[in-house]
């Protein structure tokens, strides 16, 4: 098994695990309403860096497709608003994880959280007021949790809500995006807009400071439990309370489901979370998830990410004839 060598060492040293002090969090500063919670705050611990240790990015820089330099396989977070098409690669994401942006005329975030290997995107306008969102440096259930710029609150990146402060339960919209290759998003919007680091010299862009994360034994200061009779690192494919197996998908290459929604797999797409390098990551592919043609909100995430948030939902799996029937959560399809 290959070292794991994980973001949060390499950017602010020695990782803690501390568990949860709202008492010391306020002598870090923060001014959040630790009084208002619908978690336990045992569950929230430090990673290991301070409040935006891991910089988001606050003024995204964009360049056209034609001048950067990406493999073909590269993975990009794609968010098409109108005609606006912009891809955040995540040779960028791994070391940032927010960025915060308007596309289409929307102030949106887009985030990535490498531990639960999950990219989402949030309109991030509450009651009127454009938010600024930022790392808070601590985890819960290995997933990152962001804060906001008004109230301070802490939001858990998976769900997009927030889970401490003032805007307790308040949920932020997701919008539909993809995970593809940089060779897809090039064919698909040759004259769309492409995130290039604002300090080429700020981080090893291209480096993956996760090298083997994706063969990890366990997730990262995850503390829960995973169904019988599937790993906690394998992939599935999120919508809704729903998930189905990539690798399910992979042999398959197209499953429909309940509610005119089809999912699709196409190989040529890197996981980020492999190689030092992350264009000679090994091909985890392309997916695809529409109802009636349109994108629907989706994620390509670690199975353990999945029930741990969406603990009653249904993972389904691939059965071969003769094989013992598996106990729900996972169910055959």
């Amino acid at each position: 098994m290959r070292i794991v060598l994980l973001a949060f060492c390499l950017v602010a040293g020695a990782v803690t695990g501390a568990a949860a002090d709202p008492a010391f969090w306020a002598t870090e500063g923060w001014k959040t309403n630790f009084d208002k919670s619908e978690v336990n705050l045992k569950e929230i611990v430090d990673g290991g860096p301070a409040r935006d240790d891991i910089p988001p990015i606050d003024d995204p820089q964009f360049n056209n497709p034609a001048d950067v330099e990406l493999g073909d396989r590269e993975p990009v977070i794609t968010l098409k608003i109108g005609d606006d098409a912009r891809a955040y690669p995540l040779s960028v994401l791994i070391w940032h994880e927010i960025v915060n942006d308007t596309v289409g005329g929307v102030p949106v975030a887009v985030t990535y959280c490498p531990l639960c290997d999950a990219a989402i995107v949030f309109e991030r306008r509450v009651d009127g007021k454009i938010l600024r969102f930022g790392t808070t440096g601590k985890l819960r259930k290995s997933d990152m949790v962001m804060w906001d710029d008004v109230t301070e609150s802490w939001w858990q990146q998976f769900q997009g809500r927030a889970i401490v402060g003032d805007y307790l339960g308040t949920e932020l919209a997701m919008l539909p995006n993809r995970v593809e290759s940089w060779e897809r998003f090039k064919a698909r919007y040759p004259e769309g807009k492409v995130l290039v680091p604002t300090n080429p010299g700020m981080r090893r862009y291209g480096d993956n400071p996760y090298v083997g994360y994706d063969e990890a034994p366990w997730p990262f200061l995850y503390r829960g439990e995973v169904p019988e009779g599937i790993i906690a690192m394998e992939r599935v494919v999120k919508v809704g309370d729903r998930a189905w197996s990539l690798r399910l998908l992979e042999s398959r290459k197209e499953v429909k489901a309940a509610g005119g929604l089809v999912l699709r797999w196409e190989r040529g797409q890197a996981t980020a979370l492999g190689e030092r390098t992350i264009t000679d990551g090994s091909d985890i592919g392309n997916v695809i998830v529409q109802r009636n043609g349109e994108d629907v909100v989706h994620d390509v995430t670690f199975l353990f990410a999945f029930h741990a948030f969406v603990p009653e939902g249904m993972i389904y799996i691939g059965c071969q004839p003769g094989e013992a029937i598996p106990k729900p959560p996972l169910m055959c399809f």
